[in-house]
């Protein structure tokens, strides 16, 4: 902590702040380095604690994480920011805090010297202002060389705010921040939080929030530091749960995968539905009606039917006896279907089902034994519940079973499929759903991706997944109801912050309403809040863009930009396409930034074979820190460049059921510039 300085009106004052405050992170710096060494000792300390074997691994891998974790610390800035409280302000009157990414401290015990972004008296960063200053006189904002990797030179500006005199303006080191030229992985966006984006990162973890966001307006990184957030806040809520980030596809998540250990949390589990679900490769490819009928919320109770006509207490009818010594005990046919059919009525999950069918079978031949000779021991319990008579029996009404076997079953004979999805499958669904080539079992089948949400669906109803207290699911829009269910099961008892945009829905099965969404996710009460207002796509390209969103199947609100400074150019090619590309890209070469090329997937090799005749190299879209890149339509959602070229865009129009979707959202990538180059009429 220090003590508020002086306001800046002299030069000389400003230097004399800047050197201090430069000194000041030289500190921090010496501080971080001997955390960082502290952390590695109490490792060595720790293996020679004296303790029970399971204690001593525990605390052993606690410490090695916290090592671990505290090494691979990205380089850069130790703060952003810097709050002065006034007198009267509580517990921080008079006090000073330096904000940052991490707290940093000289001692566990001693005050900070750098306070962390996400504690609570951080907060006031973030949303206090002139009409509310929340007990802060001065909010001071530091500006650093782009690219910084924390040397103290690299401090070279410093912006003060007097919110206590009623001082508000708009930060010129916050726009410098956000329109900064984008190449590589994304950014974290800890410095430059706008007040309703800071409402929705510091929301309770009990409760699921759903961000409808047009695109610029950071919804992505909204739900990261949303999730950085309830790691601070609940670390051993989440330790016992987890904490999953569900991304569209592995460019994605290479694109944010940055993000988090940039402030301060790693080991967080980054995957996409398929790497959570897939209990199999996927090999098989269905057809388009296929697909969309595996994907739809019927095939829920499809598959509950299939599985549960395996039950069939009323087709035994024998008793059970159990010999026992002398004694033979015995359950008569009467009973078990009773049982059979109370634990039916009940609804658990059918691996647990047959297990109770078991203990009541069991429990019944106890309570004979004990009505005769008295209390009866586990062991008896035990050797009775493993007796040949009563294991033959669950198996006949209750058999084991496995997803793949129910699921290759309903898929191959059209007698079961049409037993399970009578009344809620048309026959020309039914018929789209068999497979032309059965395979001669299970285990030879080639599944296809529909396939593997299927089998989980099915592994669901046999036994619970375990699931995480928190999942953060971004470009939800896309998602079917079946693969809503897959990751509700994942959230049954955790939260969910849920992020899209219905306008960017491409997949046949993309939602038209945020209600759909949340009750298959299992959070029909979850709130919906709307981000319209935009930080870094220009407002020209917002504006182009919100002329295809009138002619989208959505009803979501129309966007906006803070940013003004960006173009927007339309080329006319006439018959030289791959000319007017090659020149939109020369162009912008011209300036700085990252360029990506965005063409329909069936013209991104002619695109990159004629940039490359002329000399021009580029990568594909894995390659984040390529000055050029050449990314198919169907991959480019989430990502952003600063210029963007978008290719003949009736061409990606045309080339899907949703193409219309698929073009709004390659228009909303740049966020510097827009070049639409086309020969052929616009779509929009």
């Amino acid at each position: 902590m220090t003590s508020a300085d002086p306001a800046l009106t002299e030069p000389e004052s400003l230097r004399t702040s800047l050197h201090r405050e430069r000194a000041h992170h030289d500190r921090s710096r010496t501080a971080l380095a001997a955390m960082v060494d502290g952390a590695q000792e109490q490792v060595v300390v720790g293996e020679d604690v004296s303790a029970s074997g399971a204690d001593a691994e525990v605390l052993g891998y606690q410490l090695r994480s916290q090592a671990k974790h505290m090494r691979e610390l990205p380089e850069g800035p130790l703060f952003f920011g810097r709050l002065d409280f006034g007198r009267g302000a509580g517990d921080h009157s008079g006090q000073s805090y330096h904000i940052g990414r991490l707290r940093i401290s000289e001692h566990p015990a001693a005050p900070p010297l750098v306070v962390d972004w996400r504690a609570p008296v951080s907060r006031a960063f973030y949303q206090a202002s002139a009409r509310d200053p929340q007990g802060v006189t001065v909010r001071r904002r530091f500006g650093w060389a782009a690219g910084s990797r924390g040397d103290s030179t690299d401090l070279t500006g410093l912006e003060d705010e007097h919110l206590e005199s009623g001082e508000s303006q708009v930060s010129d080191i916050v726009a410098r921040e956000i329109e900064r030229p984008r190449v590589g992985p994304m950014r974290d966006i800890a410095a430059t939080i706008q007040p309703e984006q800071d409402d929705l990162v510091r929301g309770d973890l009990g409760v699921s929030v759903c961000v409808q966001g047009a695109p610029g307006t950071g919804k992505t990184a909204v739900g990261l530091h949303r999730a950085a957030y309830i790691l601070y806040t609940h670390p051993q809520r989440i330790r016992r749960g987890g904490l999953l980030i569900l991304g569209p596809n592995r460019t994605f998540l290479s694109y944010i995968s940055q993000v988090l250990p940039a402030l301060g949390e790693s080991g967080v589990r980054q995957s996409t539905l398929q790497e959570e679900i897939a209990a199999h490769p996927f090999k098989g490819v269905d057809g388009e009606r296929a697909a969309a009928v595996k994907h739809d919320a019927r095939m829920a109770e499809v598959l509950r039917r299939a599985l549960y006509a395996r039950v069939s207490g009323s087709g035994v009818e024998a008793a059970v006896v159990v010999p026992d010594d002398s004694y033979r005990w015995r359950v008569g046919s009467g009973e078990l279907l009773r049982i059979v059919e109370g634990v039916r009525r009940e609804e658990p999950p059918y691996g647990i089902g047959r297990e109770r069918v078991r203990m009541r079978v069991v429990r019944r031949i106890q309570e004979q034994a004990e009505r005769r000779a008295g209390p009866q021991t586990n062991a008896w319990v035990q050797r009775i519940s493993r007796a040949r008579p009563v294991g033959a029996y669950v198996d006949a009404v209750w058999p084991r079973v496995r997803p793949e076997e129910v699921l290759a079953q309903l898929l191959t004979d059209s007698g079961t499929l049409a037993a399970a999805a009578d009344g809620l499958l048309a026959e020309d669904e039914q018929r789209a759903l068999l497979w032309a080539k059965p395979p001669r079992s299970w285990k030879s089948a080639r599944w296809s991706a529909a396939d593997l949400v299927l089998l989980d669906e099915v592994g669901g109803l046999i036994e619970h997944p375990e699931g995480y207290g928190h999942v953060v699911v971004d470009e939800a829009q896309d998602l079917s109801p079946m693969e809503c269910r897959a990751i509700a099961r994942r959230a049954s008892f955790g939260s969910l912050t849920v992020l899209g945009d219905l306008a960017q829905g491409t997949t046949p099965w993309a939602a038209r309403s945020w209600d759909t969404v949340l009750r298959h996710l299992g959070k029909p009460d979850a709130v919906v809040v709307p981000l319209t207002t935009g930080f870094r796509v220009p407002e020209a390209v917002v504006t182009l863009a919100n002329r295809l969103l009138a002619r989208l199947d959505v009803d979501v609100p129309a966007g906006h930009s803070l940013c003004r400074d960006g173009e927007l150019r339309v080329r006319q090619a006439g018959a030289d396409l791959p000319g007017a590309v090659v020149d939109a890209v020369r162009d912008a070469l011209g300036r700085e930034g990252s360029v990506g090329v965005v063409a329909a997937d069936a013209d991104v090799a002619g695109v990159a074979e004629a940039l490359g005749a002329a000399g021009i190299a580029t990568a594909g879209p894995d390659d984040l820190g390529a000055r050029v890149t050449v990314v198919p339509a169907t991959l480019v959602k989430g990502l952003e460049y600063d210029h963007v070229v978008a290719v003949e865009p009736a061409a990606i129009a045309e080339a899907e059921e949703r193409g219309l979707h698929r073009l709004y959202v390659v228009l909303t990538r740049a966020v510097s510039r827009l070049d639409v180059v086309h020969g052929r009429p616009l779509p929009f």
